[in-house]
Protein backbone atom coordinates (compact mmCIF):
# COMPACT_ATOMS: atom_id res chain seq x y z
CA UNK A 1 0.00 0.00 0.00
CA UNK A 2 1.28 3.41 -0.97
CA UNK A 3 2.21 5.84 1.79
CA UNK A 4 0.44 9.20 1.53
CA UNK A 5 2.13 12.28 2.98
CA UNK A 6 0.26 15.59 3.06
CA UNK A 7 2.63 18.32 4.17
CA UNK A 8 1.95 21.80 5.48
CA UNK A 9 -1.80 21.50 5.93
CA UNK A 10 -3.04 24.84 7.28
CA UNK A 11 -4.85 24.53 10.61
CA UNK A 12 -6.94 27.58 11.46
CA UNK A 13 -7.21 28.76 15.05
CA UNK A 14 -9.06 32.01 15.75
CA UNK A 15 -7.69 32.06 19.32
CA UNK A 16 -4.03 32.02 18.21
CA UNK A 17 -3.13 32.09 14.52
CA UNK A 18 -2.93 29.69 11.58
CA UNK A 19 -0.29 26.96 11.82
CA UNK A 20 0.86 23.89 9.91
CA UNK A 21 0.49 20.12 10.24
CA UNK A 22 1.62 17.07 8.27
CA UNK A 23 -0.40 13.86 7.86
CA UNK A 24 1.03 10.41 7.05
CA UNK A 25 -1.16 7.40 6.29
CA UNK A 26 -1.69 4.38 4.06
CA UNK A 27 -4.76 4.23 1.81
CA UNK A 28 -7.13 1.60 3.16
CA UNK A 29 -10.85 0.91 3.46
CA UNK A 30 -10.51 0.61 7.23
CA UNK A 31 -10.70 3.60 9.53
CA UNK A 32 -7.33 4.33 11.13
CA UNK A 33 -6.34 5.27 14.68
CA UNK A 34 -5.25 8.92 14.85
CA UNK A 35 -1.84 9.57 16.44
CA UNK A 36 -0.85 13.22 17.01
CA UNK A 37 2.69 14.30 17.87
CA UNK A 38 3.53 17.55 19.69
CA UNK A 39 7.08 18.93 19.58
CA UNK A 40 8.89 20.51 22.52
CA UNK A 41 10.64 23.77 23.40
CA UNK A 42 12.57 25.26 20.45
CA UNK A 43 11.19 22.39 18.40
CA UNK A 44 9.12 22.12 15.24
CA UNK A 45 7.42 19.38 13.24
CA UNK A 46 10.20 19.04 10.63
CA UNK A 47 13.05 18.84 13.13
CA UNK A 48 15.60 16.05 12.88
CA UNK A 49 14.25 12.54 12.43
CA UNK A 50 10.57 13.22 13.20
CA UNK A 51 9.74 12.60 9.53
CA UNK A 52 11.23 9.09 9.66
CA UNK A 53 9.36 8.42 12.90
CA UNK A 54 6.11 9.57 11.27
CA UNK A 55 6.64 7.18 8.36
CA UNK A 56 7.12 4.26 10.78
CA UNK A 57 3.81 5.00 12.45
CA UNK A 58 2.00 5.28 9.11
CA UNK A 59 3.52 2.01 7.88
CA UNK A 60 2.26 0.35 11.10
CA UNK A 61 -1.32 1.33 10.23
CA UNK A 62 -1.86 4.68 11.92
CA UNK A 63 -2.94 8.09 10.64
CA UNK A 64 -0.01 10.07 12.03
CA UNK A 65 -0.04 13.86 12.41
CA UNK A 66 2.77 16.17 13.50
CA UNK A 67 2.27 19.90 13.80
CA UNK A 68 3.88 23.22 14.67
CA UNK A 69 2.48 25.09 17.63
CA UNK A 70 1.25 28.42 16.26
CA UNK A 71 3.77 30.49 18.24
CA UNK A 72 6.83 28.23 18.10
CA UNK A 73 8.68 30.80 15.98
CA UNK A 74 8.20 29.20 12.58
CA UNK A 75 5.83 30.62 9.94
CA UNK A 76 3.50 29.29 7.25
CA UNK A 77 6.11 30.23 4.63
CA UNK A 78 9.16 29.12 6.62
CA UNK A 79 8.13 26.07 8.64
CA UNK A 80 11.73 24.96 9.24
CA UNK A 81 13.19 28.29 10.38
CA UNK A 82 12.68 30.42 13.49
CA UNK A 83 11.65 33.27 11.22
CA UNK A 84 9.25 34.95 13.65
CA UNK A 85 10.96 35.52 16.99
CA UNK A 86 8.21 37.96 18.00
CA UNK A 87 5.71 35.10 17.87
CA UNK A 88 8.13 32.87 19.80
CA UNK A 89 8.37 35.52 22.51
CA UNK A 90 4.59 35.71 22.73
CA UNK A 91 4.06 31.97 23.08
CA UNK A 92 2.51 30.56 26.25
CA UNK A 93 0.87 27.39 27.55
CA UNK A 94 -2.67 28.69 26.98
CA UNK A 95 -1.92 29.14 23.27
CA UNK A 96 -0.35 25.68 23.03
CA UNK A 97 -3.39 24.07 24.66
CA UNK A 98 -5.68 25.90 22.23
CA UNK A 99 -3.57 24.73 19.27
CA UNK A 100 -3.57 21.13 20.51
CA UNK A 101 -7.34 21.14 20.83
CA UNK A 102 -7.67 22.59 17.33
CA UNK A 103 -5.45 19.93 15.75
CA UNK A 104 -7.63 17.17 17.18
CA UNK A 105 -10.77 19.00 16.00
CA UNK A 106 -9.34 19.37 12.50
CA UNK A 107 -8.58 15.67 12.01
CA UNK A 108 -11.11 13.81 14.17
CA UNK A 109 -13.91 13.97 11.57
CA UNK A 110 -11.74 12.97 8.63
CA UNK A 111 -13.48 9.96 7.03
CA UNK A 112 -10.23 8.00 7.28
CA UNK A 113 -10.11 8.39 11.09
CA UNK A 114 -11.52 6.09 13.76
CA UNK A 115 -12.26 8.85 16.26
CA UNK A 116 -12.67 6.34 19.07
CA UNK A 117 -8.93 5.69 18.72
CA UNK A 118 -7.11 8.97 19.27
CA UNK A 119 -3.64 8.94 20.85
CA UNK A 120 -1.36 11.88 21.56
CA UNK A 121 2.43 11.91 21.92
CA UNK A 122 4.40 14.81 23.38
CA UNK A 123 8.17 15.31 23.42
CA UNK A 124 9.90 17.27 26.19
CA UNK A 125 7.80 20.36 27.05
CA UNK A 126 5.24 18.97 24.63
CA UNK A 127 5.08 15.93 26.92
CA UNK A 128 3.92 18.10 29.81
CA UNK A 129 1.35 19.83 27.59
CA UNK A 130 0.19 16.40 26.40
CA UNK A 131 -0.45 15.21 29.96
CA UNK A 132 -2.80 18.15 30.47
CA UNK A 133 -4.45 17.71 27.07
CA UNK A 134 -5.05 14.00 27.75
CA UNK A 135 -6.57 14.87 31.13
CA UNK A 136 -8.81 17.64 29.77
CA UNK A 137 -9.92 16.21 26.43
CA UNK A 138 -12.27 13.22 26.47
CA UNK A 139 -11.50 12.54 22.81
CA UNK A 140 -7.99 11.41 23.71
CA UNK A 141 -7.96 7.70 24.57
CA UNK A 142 -4.26 7.11 25.30
CA UNK A 143 -1.11 9.12 25.97
CA UNK A 144 2.60 8.75 25.25
CA UNK A 145 5.15 10.94 27.04
CA UNK A 146 8.50 11.08 25.23
CA UNK A 147 11.23 12.54 27.48
CA UNK A 148 8.50 14.68 29.01
CA UNK A 149 8.72 17.23 31.79
CA UNK A 150 6.90 16.74 35.10
CA UNK A 151 6.67 20.38 36.22
CA UNK A 152 6.54 23.68 34.34
CA UNK A 153 7.14 26.05 37.25
CA UNK A 154 10.64 24.75 38.03
CA UNK A 155 11.78 25.89 34.59
CA UNK A 156 11.11 29.56 35.21
CA UNK A 157 13.75 31.76 36.84
CA UNK A 158 13.32 32.81 40.47
CA UNK A 159 14.54 35.54 42.80
CA UNK A 160 16.59 38.32 41.23
CA UNK A 161 16.45 36.77 37.76
CA UNK A 162 12.65 36.72 37.90
CA UNK A 163 12.57 40.35 39.06
CA UNK A 164 14.93 41.33 36.27
CA UNK A 165 12.71 39.57 33.73
CA UNK A 166 9.66 41.41 35.02
CA UNK A 167 11.44 44.77 34.97
CA UNK A 168 12.96 44.28 31.53
CA UNK A 169 9.82 42.66 30.11
CA UNK A 170 11.90 40.18 28.13
CA UNK A 171 14.67 37.64 28.63
CA UNK A 172 16.64 35.83 25.94
CA UNK A 173 17.67 32.23 25.45
CA UNK A 174 20.28 31.38 22.84
CA UNK A 175 19.45 28.67 20.31
CA UNK A 176 22.52 26.45 20.43
CA UNK A 177 22.16 25.42 16.79
CA UNK A 178 21.21 28.68 15.06
CA UNK A 179 22.82 31.06 17.63
CA UNK A 180 19.63 33.17 17.55
CA UNK A 181 18.78 35.09 20.71
CA UNK A 182 15.23 33.88 21.27
CA UNK A 183 13.00 36.16 23.37
CA UNK A 184 10.58 35.26 26.12
CA UNK A 185 8.25 38.10 27.05
CA UNK A 186 7.13 38.26 30.67
CA UNK A 187 3.57 37.43 29.57
CA UNK A 188 4.73 33.78 29.39
CA UNK A 189 5.24 33.68 33.16
CA UNK A 190 2.10 35.74 33.80
CA UNK A 191 0.02 33.30 31.74
CA UNK A 192 1.45 30.39 33.72
CA UNK A 193 0.77 32.01 37.09
CA UNK A 194 -2.76 33.01 36.05
CA UNK A 195 -3.58 29.39 35.21
CA UNK A 196 -1.24 27.60 37.60
CA UNK A 197 -3.87 25.08 38.69
CA UNK A 198 -4.60 24.14 35.09
CA UNK A 199 -0.91 23.83 34.21
CA UNK A 200 -0.08 21.65 37.21
CA UNK A 201 1.19 18.50 35.50
CA UNK A 202 1.18 16.54 38.78
CA UNK A 203 -2.52 17.28 39.35
CA UNK A 204 -3.43 16.28 35.79
CA UNK A 205 -1.30 13.13 36.07
CA UNK A 206 -2.85 12.10 39.41
CA UNK A 207 -6.33 12.40 37.89
CA UNK A 208 -5.51 10.84 34.53
CA UNK A 209 -6.96 7.37 34.09
CA UNK A 210 -6.07 6.78 30.45
CA UNK A 211 -3.39 4.26 29.47
CA UNK A 212 -0.04 6.01 29.31
CA UNK A 213 3.43 5.05 28.08
CA UNK A 214 6.41 7.01 29.40
CA UNK A 215 9.58 6.70 27.29
CA UNK A 216 12.78 8.09 28.77
CA UNK A 217 16.51 7.93 28.13
CA UNK A 218 18.85 7.49 31.09
CA UNK A 219 21.38 10.00 29.64
CA UNK A 220 18.84 12.73 28.94
CA UNK A 221 20.71 16.02 29.32
CA UNK A 222 17.55 18.19 29.39
CA UNK A 223 14.97 16.18 31.35
CA UNK A 224 16.40 13.90 34.02
CA UNK A 225 14.97 10.40 34.32
CA UNK A 226 13.65 11.19 37.82
CA UNK A 227 10.89 13.14 36.05
CA UNK A 228 9.84 9.98 34.20
CA UNK A 229 9.79 8.06 37.48
CA UNK A 230 7.57 10.76 39.02
CA UNK A 231 5.15 10.70 36.08
CA UNK A 232 5.01 6.91 36.28
CA UNK A 233 4.26 7.14 40.00
CA UNK A 234 1.51 9.73 39.52
CA UNK A 235 -0.33 8.21 36.55
CA UNK A 236 -2.30 5.16 37.70
CA UNK A 237 -2.40 3.31 34.38
CA UNK A 238 1.15 3.92 33.15
CA UNK A 239 4.14 1.98 31.91
CA UNK A 240 7.72 3.26 32.06
CA UNK A 241 10.09 2.30 29.24
CA UNK A 242 13.71 3.31 29.92
CA UNK A 243 16.31 3.31 27.14
CA UNK A 244 19.80 2.90 28.56
CA UNK A 245 22.18 5.78 27.73
CA UNK A 246 19.63 7.44 25.41
CA UNK A 247 19.73 11.25 25.15
CA UNK A 248 16.91 13.81 25.16
CA UNK A 249 16.29 13.39 21.41
CA UNK A 250 17.11 9.65 21.39
CA UNK A 251 20.14 10.11 19.16
CA UNK A 252 18.50 12.42 16.61
CA UNK A 253 19.78 15.87 15.69
CA UNK A 254 19.02 18.66 13.22
CA UNK A 255 19.63 18.20 10.40
CA UNK A 256 19.26 14.41 10.19
CA UNK A 257 20.61 13.37 6.77
CA UNK A 258 20.32 9.60 7.30
CA UNK A 259 17.50 7.56 5.79
CA UNK A 260 17.10 5.50 8.98
CA UNK A 261 16.13 6.41 12.51
CA UNK A 262 18.90 6.60 15.11
CA UNK A 263 19.03 3.37 17.09
CA UNK A 264 17.49 4.76 20.29
CA UNK A 265 14.66 6.59 18.50
CA UNK A 266 13.99 3.37 16.58
CA UNK A 267 13.65 1.52 19.91
CA UNK A 268 11.36 4.25 21.24
CA UNK A 269 9.23 4.23 18.09
CA UNK A 270 8.77 0.46 18.06
CA UNK A 271 7.77 0.56 21.75
CA UNK A 272 5.26 3.35 21.09
CA UNK A 273 3.73 1.50 18.14
CA UNK A 274 3.47 -1.71 20.15
CA UNK A 275 1.85 0.17 23.05
CA UNK A 276 -0.84 1.69 20.83
CA UNK A 277 -1.54 -1.57 19.04
CA UNK A 278 -1.95 -3.29 22.41
CA UNK A 279 -4.44 -0.65 23.59
CA UNK A 280 -6.70 -1.05 20.59
CA UNK A 281 -6.56 -4.83 20.19
CA UNK A 282 -6.98 -5.89 23.82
Amino acid sequence: MELHINRNIIIKNSETRDFLADAYYRETEEKLPLVIFAHGYKGYKDWGAWDLMARKFAEAGFFFVKFNFSHNGTTLDQPEEFADLEAFGNNNFTKEMSDYHQVISHFENDPKIDNDKIVIIGHSRGGGISVIEAYEDARVKALIILAGVSHFGYRFPSGERLEEWENEGVMYSENGRTKQQMPHYFQFFEDYKSHEDRFNIQHAAHNLEKPTLIVQGTNDEAVKDKEAYLLNEWIKNSKLFLIDKATHTFGAKEPWPEDQLPEDLEKATLEMINFIQTQFTS
